[in-house]
């Protein structure tokens, strides 16, 4: 009987919510209520070890906040966050755990702090968990990082405004791999960068990732970067998760009607000439979102049901979907 993967980070029915009121004084003076922003709403989803679980959507549908309550930076409002078993709002939990993930964050120009000299800012979180005390085994540890990024040793005596986009990104990596962490959570880390360097830096994501046996969990709103990096796939709209599953499963056969047209705005020169449907529409507010299904302005097959009734997930072939559409049989 083969082993069930290794679960290394789980969500429960997650949920985050901000409250973006006017001060007291004016709500008083305009009549006006509280106003919660619900930015991400009942998300469950697992990451099994050394495997990548991506969450692509437009910008907007909670995905940077789901990547924020992944690493503790945001307690969740509803639900549980779950890193090796363990909830991450038990404040007993934290100190233990931090070490063992890291965060890769979009921007490598704003990440990094420019009066730091790039051995500083690698070696900052092996002196933050005491995981070496010599300066000389802490340099030596900095130059081996560097190394192992595609830069050099000697790179740790510049400061961040010496190098390129990329070459910042792989300073970034670095550091998160400094903390020696088995959960990377991956931030849109390529979307700042030009193409050919993209593609440089998610080889080596990968390389690392079967060199070390880290599992990710990887943000972004470009398909076609996902589909080099993922096992399986989440796509967000407006704070849920409506279609969840085997990464191939979904590009080779999606179902929700979004999935689909997320993917007919991937460029393929095999489909030159052919016509394709754009996402319409804008992304409703997440302060007001629609009753029913949260995508049914924007959708060609929404119905009465779709605008009234919030839809379940339902799974298929170890993909879920939630879609009414899907479920009726209309969506084919």
């Amino acid at each position: 009987m083969s082993q069930q993967p290794r679960i290394v980070f789980e969500a429960i029915e997650a949920s985050r919510s901000f409250d973006v009121s006017k001060g007291p004084l004016q709500r008083v003076l305009s009549g006006e209520g509280r106003r919660i922003l619900r930015a991400v709403d009942s998300v469950s989803f697992g990451i099994s070890h050394a495997s990548t679980l991506s969450l692509v959507g437009e910008s907007g549908c909670g995905k940077s906040t789901m990547a924020r309550l992944a690493v503790g930076l945001y307690r969740p409002t509803g639900g549980e966050v779950r890193f090796e078993g363990q909830n991450l709002s038990a404040a007993r939990a934290q100190p233990a755990l931090r070490r063992k993930m890291n965060m890769i964050f979009q921007d490598p120009y704003a990440s990094l702090n420019p009066r730091w000299r790039v051995r500083d800012i690698v070696a900052e979180p092996i002196r933050a968990f005491k995981l070496l005390q010599g300066p000389k085994d802490i340099n030596d540890r900095v130059g081996q990082l560097l190394t192992q990024v595609g830069l050099s040793a000697k790179d740790g005596e510049k400061f961040p405004h010496e190098f390129s986009g990329g070459q910042r990104q792989r300073i970034s990596i670095a550091r998160a791999l400094s903390s020696e962490p088995e959960f990377l959570v991956c931030d849109e880390p390529t979307s700042a960068l030009d193409v050919s360097v993209q593609a440089q830096i998610l080889n080596l994501m990968r390389d690392l990732q079967n060199r070390y046996g880290l599992t990710y969990l990887f943000i972004s709103h470009n398909l076609a970067v996902v589909r080099h990096m993922s096992d399986r796939l989440g796509v967000m709209y407006l704070g849920r998760i409506v279609e969840q599953g085997p990464a191939e499963a979904i590009f080779r056969t999606p179902r929700h009607p979004y999935t689909r047209l997320l993917l007919e705005a991937i460029p393929d020169i095999s489909s030159v000439g052919r016509r394709r449907t754009p996402v319409g529409g804008e992304v409703p507010s997440p302060i007001a979102p629609p009753p029913g299904c949260t995508f049914h302005p924007r959708c060609s097959l929404a119905n009465e049901r779709c605008r009234t009734e919030k839809p379940e997930h339902t799974r298929n072939d170890d993909v879920l979907v939630a879609c009414h559409a899907v479920q009726e049989g209309r969506a084919v």
